[in-house]
């Protein structure tokens, strides 16, 4: 069993062969733009955070190699401990020299050079040394003026030189390119982007705009653009600054990756997860109970998967832990999965909720509100039965959970009207349904299991977990 999801295997002859998200046909429709618009542009890709852009993109760029294209990949986050980021792009362009062009690869790295920061501290240095280092402080007065003349001059020579560079920087480049890049355009992946430190992040942005901003590259950013535009304003200090007009002077075309099915990204991870060796296990079968374990389990997380703050990522870690806390179970024990995964759910999401639950600080009316009213509001949908089967065994359970410190605690009463049951709990999610649940399991031979074995199990790994 996995602790946790690793980095999906790409298939070099079928690279979206191990997507479950049916994302192929998004590479394809970007394939066609890349190839319509082969003068070069920029190109972002912007989807939030954990909705699985890096995979996206390692698969799409499999993709445009075997198409014929020859692409570059530029982790941002990995190489924002520099300061210059011209250095590990121009590195990365250096993978798409022939065998037998190595000489036009040094050529560019001649004009690259002009462009260098580190000439501007190499130069102070040297007329430093040459003003400063004097024996006397005699000789330091009379040679300041001339210090500060040399200084401000080579500052001047220097920014000719920048301006004439840059011009045979982007000259050079252009060509380097056209002469290695088999007639399509080259693309560049710039990725985690959005995960740097502010000025780094607004560095490459620069330098992809002034430096490499030629025919023949298509610059791919990977990026969440609300992030990106929050380390823009960082980084200027403001909340005013519209971040939004300042990106459009970098992205020509944008496209956002639509969200996939819930139901299919849940089987995915059931599967990833291989919650079936539990599950399925003979000992459980026997009882007629948990044979729709899967069938629940995966409804239920997809239902809460419909909730706009839920990415993906964040479902893979709801996943990996309940399959955690799960492995504590021996599978004669009556464990409800669904009922692990609410709890799993509660707790990551709010915390104090979950700990007033697991000290019985909230009668079963209070607990039941807390729970539609703060984490289920957001759901709109029509088939809510995973819901209201789940919302049952907590509040039978934890019913159970508080009988011990009072007795008089009553979840169904009689109508003295007509004398039938009545459910003493309101539920948005249909009281009268969830009462015929609960009549249902209080037949069943865990009719007396209280909620603080699932809160002891889960409390195992309460370190791993946070």
């Amino acid at each position: 069993m996995e602790i946790r999801h690793n980095d999906i295997e790409i298939n070099s002859e079928e690279p979206f062969a191990n997507c479950k998200l049916g994302r192929k046909k998004h590479a394809e429709i970007l394939t066609k733009i890349v190839s319509t618009y082969s003068d070069g542009f920029v190109l972002a890709i912007n989807n939030e955070w954990g909705t699985g852009k890096t995979t996206f993109v390692k698969m799409w760029s499999q993709h445009l190699t075997n198409e014929g294209f020859q692409t570059l990949y530029f982790n941002a986050w990995e190489n924002d401990f520099d300061t210059n980021p011209l250095v590990p792009l121009v590195s990365e362009i250096k993978t798409l020299i022939k065998s037998n062009d190595k000489e036009s690869y040094k050529e560019l790295l001649k004009k690259g050079a002009v462009l260098s920061k580190n000439l501007i501290p190499a130069l102070v240095k040297a007329i430093a040394e040459k003003h400063i280092d004097s024996k006397t402080m005699v000789e330091f007065l009379e040679n300041s003026a001339k210090a500060a003349t040399d200084i401000f001059e080579s500052e001047i020579n220097q920014y000719a030189s920048k301006k004439k560079g840059l011009v045979e920087f982007r000259q050079e480049l252009q060509k380097f390119i056209y002469d290695n890049n088999n007639s399509k355009p080259v693309i560049f992946f710039i990725d985690e982007l959005d995960r740097c430190r502010p000025n780094y992040s607004v560095e490459v942005l620069e330098q992809l705009k002034h430096f490499f901003s030629v025919k023949g590259i298509v610059f791919v950013l990977s990026i969440d653009k609300e992030q990106l535009g929050n380390a823009v304003k960082g980084l200027y200090g403001s909340e005013k600054i519209n971040s939004e007009e300042y990106l459009r002077r970098f992205i020509d075309l944008e496209y956002q990756i639509p969200a996939p099915s819930s139901i299919v990204f849940c089987k995915y991870l059931y599967e990833y997860f291989d919650f079936d060796s539990f599950f399925k296990n003979l000992k459980r079968l026997q009882y007629d109970t948990f044979k729709a374990d899967s069938e629940n389990f995966i409804a239920l997380s997809a239902l809460l998967f419909t909730n706009e703050n839920i990415s993906l990522r964040y479902l893979e870690k709801l996943y990996s832990q309940t399959r955690l806390v799960l492995k504590q179970f021996n599978h004669n024990e009556f464990v409800f999965p669904t009922l692990l995964f609410l709890l799993t759910f509660i707790k990551s999401r709010d915390l104090a909720l979950y700990n007033n639950l697991g000290n019985r600080k909230l009668s079963i009316q209070d607990a039941i509100n807390s729970i539609e009213n703060n984490l289920l509001t957001p759901i709109n949908f029509e088939e809510i039965e995973p819901i209201r089967y789940t919302l049952s065994l907590f509040i039978l359970f934890y019913f159970n959970f508080l009988k011990e410190e009072d007795y008089n605690v009553k979840i169904i009463e009689k109508s003295e009207v007509d004398g039938n049951d009545y459910l003493n709990v309101k539920s948005k999610f249909n009281s009268d349904i969830i009462l015929e649940h609960i009549q249902s399991f209080r037949r069943k031979p865990f009719e007396f299991t209280k909620i603080d074995t699932y809160f002891n199990k889960i409390s195992l790994y309460e370190n791993l977990i946070n």
